[in-house]
């Protein structure tokens, strides 16, 4: 219950931060912290966590991360189906508390509230195959970083910093494609709270994460084998 505990207290603080400056900031006038500042708001969540619960429940935060290293050898499959329940409710509680700072302000439209889309809903205008392949290949590389930089073989100590910085990378490439998700929990959280099309679209950002995760899982395992 403690490992738990902690995804969903990691969850809540990366969609809360991550999301959170996405929707209050990230626009606001003249001081906008625009894409990159959103990009560096969603590493530093991960990094921040990955030293503060990382001993705990191993900092996953994220459905297809618990996927990926379940695929490659690092995950107890019975602790999988627990921690993702604990993720999605994380994220959850984090999007319920972003609404109500967001909706504390007078005559304020939430709009897409952070989520992810593709088509009308992407915010670049990119297309549903476009939105597939960088969710897809986004969470391969996010995935190989995390396997790689927490190895026994790895330098100790700095996999929370390479891994938070490949998800800043990963935010700068994507999110005019698809407002970046590689998390399933994050891009649940955001959709209920949006409704209409991104709720209809909710289906790929699970899909697509978690086949990244897979290959990631299964090339790791491949290339690490002696």
């Amino acid at each position: 219950m403690k490992k738990l505990f902690a995804e969903f207290i990691g969850t809540l603080w990366l969609v809360l931060g991550g999301c959170g400056s996405a929707v209050l900031a990230a626009g606001f006038p003249e001081l906008g912290i625009g894409f990159v500042g959103v990009s560096f708001a969603f590493g530093l969540t991960v990094v921040t966590m990955a030293y503060a619960i990382g001993h705990i429940s191993g900092c996953h935060l994220n459905p297809a991360v618990s996927v990926g290293l379940w695929i490659g050898g690092r995950f107890d499959r019975k602790d999988l189906v627990p921690y993702i329940i604990a993720q999605v409710l994380g994220g959850l509680a984090g999007a319920g508390i972003l609404y109500l700072i967001a909706t504390g302000k007078a005559g304020v439209d939430i709009g897409g509230f952070a989520s992810n889309g593709y088509g009308e809903a992407s915010p670049g205008g990119y297309s549903m195959m476009a939105a597939l392949v960088t969710e897809t290949v986004m969470t391969f590389f996010f995935l190989m970083v995390i396997l790689g930089s927490t190895d026994s073989k790895a330098p100790a100590g700095f996999a929370g910093l390479a891994i938070g910085l490949a998800l800043v990378l990963i935010h700068l490439i994507s999110i005019p494609v698809t407002n970046t998700s590689v998390n399933p929990a994050r891009s649940t959280s955001q959709a209920l709270f949006a409704g209409g099309i991104y709720l209809q679209q909710l289906w790929l950002f699970w899909i697509a994460p978690i086949i990244g995760a897979i290959l990631a899982g299964i090339t790791y395992k491949y290339i690490s084998k002696e």
